[in-house]
Protein backbone atom coordinates (compact mmCIF):
# COMPACT_ATOMS: atom_id res chain seq x y z
CA UNK A 1 0.00 0.00 0.00
CA UNK A 2 1.94 3.00 -1.31
CA UNK A 3 2.27 6.03 1.98
CA UNK A 4 3.76 9.36 0.76
CA UNK A 5 3.99 12.97 3.07
CA UNK A 6 3.69 16.51 1.72
CA UNK A 7 5.19 19.18 4.31
CA UNK A 8 4.62 22.40 3.89
CA UNK A 9 5.86 25.88 5.58
CA UNK A 10 3.03 28.18 5.91
CA UNK A 11 3.78 31.85 7.52
CA UNK A 12 -0.10 31.61 9.49
CA UNK A 13 -0.43 29.79 12.97
CA UNK A 14 -1.96 26.69 13.30
CA UNK A 15 -5.53 27.19 13.96
CA UNK A 16 -5.91 29.24 10.85
CA UNK A 17 -3.97 26.81 8.11
CA UNK A 18 -6.32 23.97 10.65
CA UNK A 19 -9.60 25.77 9.66
CA UNK A 20 -8.75 26.64 5.97
CA UNK A 21 -8.18 22.93 6.14
CA UNK A 22 -11.41 21.85 6.68
CA UNK A 23 -13.31 24.54 4.54
CA UNK A 24 -14.90 22.88 1.48
CA UNK A 25 -14.64 25.99 -1.24
CA UNK A 26 -11.01 25.52 -0.19
CA UNK A 27 -10.98 22.43 -1.06
CA UNK A 28 -12.75 22.44 -4.32
CA UNK A 29 -10.79 25.65 -5.71
CA UNK A 30 -7.49 23.98 -5.38
CA UNK A 31 -8.64 21.34 -7.22
CA UNK A 32 -9.45 23.28 -9.77
CA UNK A 33 -7.85 21.79 -12.55
CA UNK A 34 -9.89 18.32 -12.17
CA UNK A 35 -13.55 20.00 -12.03
CA UNK A 36 -14.06 18.77 -8.40
CA UNK A 37 -17.09 19.96 -6.46
CA UNK A 38 -18.86 18.76 -3.70
CA UNK A 39 -22.30 17.41 -4.73
CA UNK A 40 -23.28 15.76 -1.78
CA UNK A 41 -23.02 15.50 2.37
CA UNK A 42 -21.59 19.44 3.50
CA UNK A 43 -21.09 21.25 0.33
CA UNK A 44 -20.31 24.88 1.67
CA UNK A 45 -17.97 25.69 4.89
CA UNK A 46 -15.89 24.01 7.08
CA UNK A 47 -16.16 20.21 8.24
CA UNK A 48 -15.76 18.95 11.30
CA UNK A 49 -16.00 14.90 13.16
CA UNK A 50 -17.93 12.93 11.74
CA UNK A 51 -19.41 15.20 8.73
CA UNK A 52 -18.95 13.94 5.35
CA UNK A 53 -18.66 15.04 2.02
CA UNK A 54 -19.45 13.72 -1.59
CA UNK A 55 -16.53 14.91 -4.08
CA UNK A 56 -16.78 14.58 -8.01
CA UNK A 57 -13.89 15.08 -9.98
CA UNK A 58 -12.51 14.07 -13.22
CA UNK A 59 -8.95 11.98 -13.46
CA UNK A 60 -8.05 10.66 -16.51
CA UNK A 61 -10.88 11.76 -18.21
CA UNK A 62 -13.19 9.16 -16.31
CA UNK A 63 -15.33 11.43 -13.58
CA UNK A 64 -15.17 9.85 -10.22
CA UNK A 65 -17.34 10.27 -6.88
CA UNK A 66 -15.83 9.81 -3.37
CA UNK A 67 -16.99 10.46 -0.12
CA UNK A 68 -15.28 11.63 2.48
CA UNK A 69 -15.81 11.52 6.43
CA UNK A 70 -13.87 13.59 9.40
CA UNK A 71 -12.93 10.78 12.08
CA UNK A 72 -10.65 12.22 13.70
CA UNK A 73 -10.55 15.85 14.74
CA UNK A 74 -8.42 17.32 17.04
CA UNK A 75 -7.87 21.16 17.22
CA UNK A 76 -5.74 22.85 15.68
CA UNK A 77 -3.54 20.03 15.75
CA UNK A 78 -4.68 16.98 13.84
CA UNK A 79 -7.35 15.87 11.82
CA UNK A 80 -7.98 12.77 9.65
CA UNK A 81 -10.26 11.78 6.64
CA UNK A 82 -11.25 8.70 5.28
CA UNK A 83 -13.02 7.26 2.03
CA UNK A 84 -16.32 6.10 3.10
CA UNK A 85 -16.77 5.31 -0.62
CA UNK A 86 -15.23 5.86 -3.96
CA UNK A 87 -12.45 4.93 -6.05
CA UNK A 88 -9.82 3.83 -3.74
CA UNK A 89 -9.90 0.35 -1.83
CA UNK A 90 -8.04 2.44 1.13
CA UNK A 91 -7.49 6.13 1.77
CA UNK A 92 -6.57 7.53 4.86
CA UNK A 93 -5.30 11.24 4.83
CA UNK A 94 -3.61 12.83 8.21
CA UNK A 95 -3.48 16.31 8.35
CA UNK A 96 -0.99 17.53 11.14
CA UNK A 97 -0.23 21.40 11.86
CA UNK A 98 2.25 22.10 14.43
CA UNK A 99 3.43 26.01 15.33
CA UNK A 100 7.31 26.64 14.03
CA UNK A 101 7.80 28.31 17.12
CA UNK A 102 7.59 32.13 14.90
CA UNK A 103 4.33 32.54 14.39
CA UNK A 104 3.59 30.14 11.53
CA UNK A 105 2.58 26.47 10.95
CA UNK A 106 4.59 23.36 9.76
CA UNK A 107 1.86 21.59 7.45
CA UNK A 108 2.02 17.45 7.02
CA UNK A 109 -0.25 15.71 4.52
CA UNK A 110 0.21 12.14 5.12
CA UNK A 111 -1.95 9.74 2.76
CA UNK A 112 -1.82 6.01 3.04
CA UNK A 113 -4.03 4.52 -0.25
CA UNK A 114 -4.40 1.58 -1.78
CA UNK A 115 -6.03 0.64 -5.05
CA UNK A 116 -9.04 -1.42 -5.83
CA UNK A 117 -8.55 -4.54 -8.42
CA UNK A 118 -5.81 -6.53 -6.76
CA UNK A 119 -3.00 -7.35 -9.43
CA UNK A 120 -3.89 -4.75 -11.87
CA UNK A 121 -4.49 -2.13 -9.27
CA UNK A 122 -1.35 -2.49 -7.86
CA UNK A 123 0.18 -1.83 -11.59
CA UNK A 124 -1.44 1.59 -11.26
CA UNK A 125 -0.11 2.25 -8.28
CA UNK A 126 3.11 1.78 -9.17
CA UNK A 127 2.81 2.88 -12.72
CA UNK A 128 0.90 6.37 -12.06
CA UNK A 129 -0.64 7.21 -8.58
CA UNK A 130 2.81 6.81 -7.08
CA UNK A 131 3.33 10.03 -8.94
CA UNK A 132 -0.20 11.22 -9.84
CA UNK A 133 -1.77 11.46 -5.69
CA UNK A 134 1.45 13.80 -4.43
CA UNK A 135 0.96 15.85 -7.19
CA UNK A 136 -2.56 16.61 -6.63
CA UNK A 137 -1.81 17.01 -2.54
CA UNK A 138 1.33 19.26 -3.24
CA UNK A 139 -0.79 21.51 -5.43
CA UNK A 140 -3.69 21.54 -2.85
CA UNK A 141 -1.17 22.40 0.05
CA UNK A 142 0.43 25.75 -2.02
CA UNK A 143 -3.37 26.42 -2.64
CA UNK A 144 -4.14 26.14 1.64
CA UNK A 145 -0.78 28.63 2.03
CA UNK A 146 -1.61 31.06 -0.43
CA UNK A 147 -4.94 31.30 1.16
CA UNK A 148 -3.69 31.24 4.64
CA UNK A 149 -1.23 33.69 4.13
CA UNK A 150 -3.04 36.25 2.10
CA UNK A 151 -6.71 35.92 3.51
CA UNK A 152 -7.76 38.53 6.33
CA UNK A 153 -7.59 36.74 9.46
CA UNK A 154 -11.12 35.61 10.46
CA UNK A 155 -12.48 37.67 13.70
Amino acid sequence: MPRFEVVTHVVAPPDRVFDISLDVGVHTASMAGSSEEAVGGVTAGGLVLGESVTWRARHFGIRWRMTSRISVYDRPGYFVDEQVSGPFKRWHHAHRFRSDGRGGTVMSDVIDFAAPFGFLGAIAEILVLRRYMPMLIRARSRYVKQVAETAPAAE
